[in-house]
């Protein structure tokens, strides 16, 4: 199970405009026996393995189950081999930019009404809300379903903490303490920088900001990831981004440009203090065990609790050949099918709300209470913001941040030319890319 950063948006303009709705091979069975219906995924082989073994579980006369076989580390080439030969599985993994963007173009079945009068448990009011809310296109339509969530705090070294004489990291903490901390831990025990936070200086740390302006009572980067009309740094925001910059400056926190690539394994070897991740490291953590002692903390705060959003899901081509067996089998996927996947690899919780409880308990089995809490305390914000525009002109918006945004953050170019930036990202969304 990925996080949805993990799965770029494809830029469909053009190759979509051949497929349009209709015709498509689809899948399904002859009129004489059940209906086949496919799905495809981008996991590894093991959790492929666990998914199918759950689907076997899936009874019913009229409906056949088939798992693809797809490299999880080829998923998008196939995804756009597929989008253009017009033979996408009934069911198959996406991002919620992909949602948005082969929606928007009328390519996936609309599922909103259905699932919105849903008479079982499955039904939209059963599912975390800002995560139905983000699979709503302009017009209300959901090319799809929420399946897991997407949750992003602080990995911390609580050896580290310990040692210099330091609280742990907990829900409630400020983003100065954070800075404050990480200046403590910079350049100790073999750590250049006491936060490694690529999620703050890299394409999408505009948004990350977000956090702090609209936990100080400000207001976002901008007011729809999906469909925005504006950008903005407010005076909130300002404030936010001139102490990430100070904290640069001084050596605290790594610098735009540094290579992240490994901070994983440098984090598991006590070499990094503090790095920004989300929930599904833990997964990684329970099999590859860290040197040290660590922990899961919500992102600091100003006033308000706020976070950041995020979600993958499941999508159905309009052209699928029975809608509702294949409704049947997306239900089943939501509602059994992680409850027998996610014990043994807890990545991520479900969007659909009832199938938390083994996610959570697997978890606790685990020993892993701080990223319990923080996980619940993320879904539980009283505020969120996006992680990153899910439009098709997106990857323009990370040519404009490292020329004229992360400059800022290096001390390259003074905060008084944030406006001109975000006048660069006004003039996008305009235009639409």
């Amino acid at each position: 199970m990925k996080r949805t950063l993990g799965v770029t948006a494809l830029a469909c303009a053009g190759l979509l405009a051949a497929t349009a709705c209709g015709g498509g091979s689809g899948s399904g069975g002859s009129s004489n026996g059940p209906v086949t219906v496919t799905v495809m995924t981008w996991e590894s082989t093991d959790t492929n393995a666990a998914i199918k073994k759950a689907l076997e579980g899936f009874k019913d006369d009229n409906v056949k189950v088939q798992l693809l076989d797809s490299p999880s580390g080829q998923y998008g080439d196939k995804l756009a081999s597929l989008t253009q030969a017009k033979k996408l599985p009934d069911l198959f993994w996406c991002g919620n930019d992909t949602e948005q963007q082969y929606t928007s173009q009328g390519l996936l079945v609309n599922w909103a009404d259905k699932i919105k009068s849903s008479s079982s448990d499955f039904k939209a009011d059963n599912f975390v809300p800002s995560a139905m809310e983000n699979w709503k296109t302009a017009d209300g339509q959901m090319g799809g379903l929420p399946s897991l969530m997407n949750t992003y705090g602080v990995w911390y070294n609580a050896d580290a903490f310990t040692a210099a004489g330091l609280p742990l990291p907990k829900a409630g903490w400020t983003w100065d303490e954070m800075y404050a901390d990480a200046a403590k831990l910079a350049n100790k025990n073999g750590a250049k920088y006491g936060l490694v936070a690529d999620q703050l200086t890299s394409a999408d740390g505009p948004f990350t900001m977000s956090m702090y302006s609209v936990s100080a009572g400000g207001a976002p980067f901008t007011d729809n990831v999906n469909h925005p009309t504006k950008a903005e740094a407010d005076g909130k925001y300002q404030e936010g981004v001139q102490k990430l910059a100070a904290a640069i400056k001084n050596g605290s926190v790594a610098p735009p440009g540094y290579d992240a690539s490994n901070v994983q394994s440098l984090f598991a070897a006590g070499k990094v203090p503090m790095t920004f991740g989300g929930q599904w490291l833990a997964a990684g953590f329970q099999t590859d065990k860290p040197k040290i002692k660590y922990g899961f903390a919500p992102f600091p705060q100003v006033q308000t609790p706020t976070t950041l959003y995020d979600s993958v899901g499941i999508c159905t081509p309009q052209y699928t050949k029975n809608q509702d067996a294949t409704f049947k089998v997306l239900e089943y996927i939501n509602t059994k099918v992680w409850d027998a996947v996610l014990p043994a690899s807890p990545v991520a919780p479900p969007a659909y709300t009832p199938a938390q409880a083994s996610y959570f308990d697997a978890l606790t089995k685990a020993q892993q209470p701080t990223v319990v809490d923080t996980v619940k305390a993320d879904l539980s914000a009283e505020k969120t913001v996006g992680v990153r525009f899910t439009t098709q002109w997106a990857s323009q918006v990370g040519d404009l941040t490292t020329a004229n945004y992360q400059p800022i953050l290096s001390g390259k170019k003074p905060i008084t030319d944030l406006p001109n930036y975000v006048d660069k990202i006004n003039a996008l969304i305009k235009q639409g890319g």
